[in-house]
């Protein structure tokens, strides 16, 4: 379970550090990157997590020597990635649906 919740933090912590770094780079002219990349890029690594928890289970379910708490925190790990995109993504519709309701 705490390899999970570590991997959750190292993955808010790359997110914050890439929103870091493209907001310096715009200082210096360079463009920033876009939602849609950042969006995509943290898609991805639920999407890579998910399959890692698939290869676990699988793997643990051919006999291989996977210990069970390995497949358990994999599977866990991907499921709190999972939540947190999700509640990302609701907070992005309430966000456009206050805009929308400005105008």
């Amino acid at each position: 379970m705490s390899d999970a919740i570590r991997s959750i933090g190292q993955l808010q912590s790359s997110m914050q550090a890439r929103s870091l770094l493209a907001t310096q780079q715009a200082g210096y002219g360079q463009e920033i990157g876009s939602f849609k990349d950042t969006l995509a890029e943290a898609i991805g690594d639920v999407q890579g997590l998910q399959d890692d928890a698939t290869d676990a289970v699988d793997a643990f379910l051919r006999g291989e020597p996977v210990e069970l708490h390995d497949v358990m925190a994999a599977v866990e790990e991907a499921g709190l990635a999972l939540e947190m995109l999700i509640e990302v993504r609701n907070k992005f519709v309430e966000a456009y649906r206050t805009v929308v309701s400005m105008q």
